[in-house]
């Protein structure tokens, strides 16, 4: 390896441009975590993978990681949800792509592996290739953490392999020009939208909750209606003097520090045996204060100061009452757990307010969408008749409001700037609401929040780039890098189910 490295002085430049795709979480089979042994992490193509072998494929992400390697571990841990399913698609893939190349004959050449490791931007200075980083790495990267230069070399030596079979699924991939032409139009056409928005107010009037309607809703969902948890805290504060307040730079650094200093000598006597919050602050001259009872969303006004404060005094606990010392702008403040006022059931009456307010929101999105839906039905209806589409708008009744003008993929500054001065806060969802719709047609209702939309695709038109060469290029080398990249998941489902991949119950 040391020797390829001094000999190859030229870079291999490897691009992967991989997008993020939803609907991979489809195309990526998830195993059964909660099945596995401790001797034995799986088995794989009628093998058993033990353990430590699953564990020296972890402590390759590990690296690949610190190697930057982030489109290789893409591919390669896709649909995972959290860091244990990260690592185990991590460990299941390398084995079935080691497998896989084997059998299609691929192999990478000592110096393909080389030129690649040279190429790794940790390990490139100005002149190109750094080998005294390359050193260090293996010293302080590798060694520590038992890994070799093999490990880094079976890394890259996989990267390879990706990518060649990337290239081999990527050869029959194409996109018809009709496709990446309607595709792209759609995609930047500039489209005018009229909305129709009804809020929850506009049914007020229409619901009617009786004390029958509280006391069923009371008795349905009693475990969950309890009063808020309350707390009352010590506290002292180590804050700047007023003229210390107007310190700036090195002064105020060194002001706090000494107010750091003395507030983590007041917590370390606080772990004494024994100690107590009100004597420790005698000790150390610092008056006490105490809050009345409040609750995680009304804070008691001497908490206002910053709120960490209060997240802080709901981590307190009995066995752990005391906080470590909590920076503020212009100091620190340690609290003590003075009391605690378990959440209890509320009584019918006290829960009312709650009840009234939560059966009102329900009936109110329910017939929102019935009308929302009926709404719909009445314009196309009218619009079908040949009937204008603000004449059909007004005889409905509702009031009509202009979206202005965008495309669904206009990522220009001017585009971005105007956007963010006048879009509406459910452009996104209006967005997905017209996408295919033609000018005329009426979208479905859409519940979004507390309000519901329905959007009425008025015009379509080319954007003043439509014939821009370069954006059309990238936009085709875009759909069809998504192309490639289901592909590539779908074959690697394919493969999964192949291997035959068990997981040792007990």
């Amino acid at each position: 390896m040391m020797t390829l490295l001094r000999k190859h002085r030229q870079w291999l430049m490897i691009v992967i441009a991989i997008l993020a795709i939803p609907f991979v979480f489809y195309f990526v089979q998830k195993p059964d975590y909660g099945a596995m042994r401790s001797d034995r992490f799986a088995r794989v193509y009628d093998r058993n993978i033990s353990m430590v072998e699953a564990q020296q494929n972890a402590r390759l992400f590990d690296l690949a990681r610190a190697l930057g390697m982030s489109d290789f571990l893409q591919s390669l841990t896709a649909g995972a949800n959290n860091q244990n399913q990260v690592y185990v698609q991590f460990i299941l893939n390398s084995l079935i792509l080691r497998h896989e190349a084997a059998r299609l004959g691929i192999r990478p050449s000592p110096s393909e592996i080389a030129d690649r490791v040279r190429d790794l931007p940790v390990f490139r200075g100005e002149g190109g290739f750094d080998f005294k980083k390359f050193t260090d790495f293996v010293q302080n990267g590798l060694s520590p953490n038992g890994l070799g230069e093999e490990h880094l070399e079976q890394l890259v030596r996989d990267e390879l392999l990706l990518k060649q079979i990337k290239q081999l699924l990527a050869a029959g991939v194409s996109v018809p020009e009709a496709e990446i032409k309607a595709n792209y139009e759609r995609a930047y056409d500039t489209l005018s939208v009229t909305l129709i928005r009804w809020r929850p107010a506009d049914f007020d009037k229409e619901i009617k909750i009786t004390d029958d309607d509280v006391q069923k809703y009371y008795e349905a969902h009693k475990a969950e209606l309890k009063s808020e948890e309350k707390r009352k805290v010590e506290f002292v504060s180590l804050a700047l003097s007023d003229e210390q307040k107007k310190l700036t730079g090195k002064e105020r650094i060194e002001a706090l520090q000494k107010l750091s200093d003395r507030a983590n000598d007041f917590t370390q006597a606080l772990l004494e045996k024994n100690a107590d919050f009100k004597d420790a602050a005698r000790k150390f001259q610092l008056p006490v204060q105490l809050t009345g009872e409040f609750g995680a969303t009304t804070l008691d006004p001497k908490l206002n100061v910053d709120p960490q404060l209060g997240a802080a005094a709901f981590k307190l606990s009995p066995q752990e009452p005391n906080s470590d010392p909590i920076q503020v702008t212009d100091g620190f403040y340690i609290m003590h757990l003075a009391g605690i006022a378990e959440a209890r059931p509320l009584t019918v009456e006290e829960a009312k307010p709650k009840i009234v307010d939560a059966i009102k929101r329900s009936r109110t999105r329910e017939l929102m969408s019935t009308k929302g839906a009926e709404l719909v039905h009445q314009l196309r209806e009218e619009t079908k008749s040949g009937q204008p589409l603000e004449a059909a708008i007004r005889k409905t009744g509702a009031k009509a409001e202009k979206v202005p003008p965008f495309s669904l993929l206009d990522q220009t500054p001017e585009a971005q700037s105007k956007e963010e001065k006048k879009e509406p806060p459910e452009l996104m969802a209006i967005k997905d609401a017209v996408a295919y719709l033609n000018p005329g047609e009426i979208s479905d209702f859409l519940p979004s929040e507390e309000s519901g939309l329905i959007a009425i695709l008025e015009k379509r038109e080319p954007s003043r780039d439509a014939n821009n060469v370069a954006k059309k290029a990238a936009f085709e080398n875009r759909m069809l890098n998504n192309k490639r990249q289901i592909v590539f998941y779908e074959w690697l489902r394919d493969r999964q189910r192949e291997a035959g991949v068990q997981f040792a119950k007990g």
